[in-house]
């Protein structure tokens, strides 16, 4: 059965194109067989993979080996980085704040994020989101292109040149260039609220650092003392020992007593170095022999017991302004249906030929017309998107609520944190006053002989235990403290970085 018939030679070129024509169009219908089992896919199937695309599900498969092929040049990194072009933080200050024998917890969360890269990474993503607000405006203005092309090179006329230069200007379309604006503004503040999370991120691991270093510091003490303490008794112990009136096993039980507490000064000085070189990196300078001053009144400024205001927390912010761009791009993909009315001039000039659009040899040719495009169908994306952009408002308005439930599970569970080490400390106060009075009764025992050298040990401990615990307890509660103020988004109230230049960028309250 002929699908289509031809009469006469001057059709054979037809002939040939059409049955050119439909052997593609069939070779593109069983095209998709090449990617499934044909067992699987119906003639149905087959034919609406020819007309919109199947999506690929080997977005589940992560292919490490792919994502790990680069190379990465330590040397780019430096280990000291001053971040900025703008002078924010000159060598002299940042000079003057590493001479200081004692540093205030707040001067160093400002010269941390001043020097910080993540900050400055946050920042150049945000003058790159600035930019694009441009990009998307320039669609208003008039749109020029030009360029130069050949005659037809299966025709006497290849050796011709065409000079074309056009301009569209947008009249009307429906507001599809103001969405897509709206769209970048509110990625513009998404990009400003990640620069607040890098902001309050950098001021409390600067702070966290600080205060477990005042914390070990003071351990150390403790177990130092404890040396001392526990030295004291073994030196009690050879004397009895060597003169008949205790055991030759009290002076071993003490040496081992003493072993226990040199590996916990050692530890407790492993600890405190790991701190101390990470704040060094936070700062850029040697922070080993310096003292740090961690204002009393935190308690006060966190507002503790007050309700946080979810309005100014980074975290926040940033899912609200995901939703704010969500909607946008719906709104942006449904007015995409519409058509777009332009004014279009063009201005073409032939060399060494004929003009084709005026059949005049080495002719010009201009021309004004109004033209209105739109897209009909264009294999189910609009509708695709349509979806995609549903389902990325709702993903933005679950971060809304999983934010706020974290920060709230959060506040509740500092503040009982809080109040239970307050509870704590009162009774480990008490606790250090009857464990001195122990041993002061248990070295009068020992000496009389109505105590053993394990009690006196044991009384010891109990002493430079309830001295940790009672260290710890209250450094608990400076840690709970400063992690309030960054889940509460007071961060930087607290540490006064609002109305500062950070890197060129200012937190306005």
């Amino acid at each position: 059965m002929k699908l289509y018939s031809f009469k006469g030679s001057k059709d054979k070129n037809q002939k040939r194109f059409f049955r050119l024509s439909v052997s593609v169009c069939i070779s593109m219908l069983w095209m998709p067989t090449l990617y499934a089992e044909e067992s699987t896919l119906t003639y149905k199937e087959r034919v609406s993979r020819l007309l919109a695309p199947t999506s690929d599900e080997r977005y589940k498969t992560v292919q490490l080996q792919q994502l790990s092929d680069f190379q990465f040049d330590q040397n780019q990194v430096q280990e000291l980085p001053v971040v900025g072009t703008v002078p924010i933080l000159s060598k002299q200050s940042g000079a003057s704040i590493a001479r200081q024998g004692k540093i205030n917890l707040t001067d160093a969360v400002k010269h941390a994020v001043q020097r910080s890269p993540e900050i400055g990474q946050s920042i150049a993503s945000l003058a790159s989101q600035n930019a694009n607000i441009d990009v998307a405006k320039a669609s208003y203005y008039p749109q020029l292109s030009g360029g130069i092309t050949t005659g037809d090179l299966t025709s006497g006329e290849r050796g011709r040149q065409l000079f074309n230069l056009s301009a569209t200007q947008m009249l009307y379309d429906f507001g599809k260039i103001k969405s897509n604006v709206s769209i970048q503004e509110a990625q513009l503040q998404v990009e400003q609220a990640n620069v607040l999370v890098a902001i309050d991120d950098i001021a409390y691991d600067v702070a966290a650092s600080i205060i477990n270093i005042e914390r070990y510091k003071r351990n150390i003490q403790i177990a130092e003392q404890q040396i001392e303490g526990i030295e004291y008794i073994l030196s009690i112990a050879n004397l009895r020992a060597r003169a008949g009136i205790s055991s030759q096993s009290d002076p071993i039980q003490a040496q081992s007593y003493l072993e226990s507490a040199q590996s916990s000064l050692i530890a407790q000085q492993s600890s405190l170095s790991q701190y101390q070189q990470h704040l060094r990196t936070l700062l850029g300078f040697d922070v080993i022999n310096k003292e740090w001053d961690i204002p009393q009144d935190l308690a006060i400024l966190s507002d503790l017991y007050e309700e946080p205001k979810f309005n100014i927390i980074p975290k926040m912010l940033v899912a609200q302004a995901s939703v704010e761009v969500a909607k946008a791009q719906k709104k942006q993909t449904n007015l995409s249906r519409y058509p777009t009315v332009s004014v279009k001039g063009s201005l073409n000039q032939a060399v060494n030929g004929v003009n084709p659009n005026n059949n005049k040899d080495n002719g010009l040719y201009s021309s004004i017309m109004l033209e209105a495009t739109s897209n009909f169908y264009q294999g189910g994306s609009v509708a695709a998107q349509s979806r995609s952009a549903s389902y990325a408002e709702e993903a933005a308005k679950a971060k809304v609520n999983a934010v706020y439930l974290d920060v709230l599970g959060s506040v509740r569970t500092t503040r009982e944190v809080i109040d239970n080490k307050q509870r704590q400390m009162r009774v480990l106060g008490a606790r250090q006053m009857t464990t001195v009075k122990t041993r002061e009764l248990y070295q009068e025992q020992y000496k009389l002989g109505t105590r053993s050298i394990l009690d006196l040990l044991t009384a010891e401990m109990a002493i430079h235990s309830a001295n940790s615990e009672f260290e710890n307890a209250r450094y608990d509660i400076y840690s709970s403290l400063i992690e309030y103020i960054s889940i509460t988004g007071r961060s930087r109230q607290v540490y006064h970085l609002n109305n500062m230049s950070i890197q060129g960028f200012e937190v306005q309250p």
